[in-house]
């Protein structure tokens, strides 16, 4: 039978993972709504 205790002492999380959690958590991308409000800039600055 396996002892889940034992083997969650022994887990380590895969460094792929931890590499991506950094790239995603850190990386400062625009959302919708910066991308909305980009595109009514820019169209404000052609209707000008």
């Amino acid at each position: 039978m396996i002892d889940f205790d034992e083997e969650i002492k022994k887990f380590q999380p895969s460094l792929e993972v931890e590499d991506a959690e950094d790239a995603i958590y850190n990386k400062d991308m625009p959302d919708i709504t910066d991308i909305i409000g980009k595109i009514l800039a820019d169209a404000d600055k052609s209707n000008s």
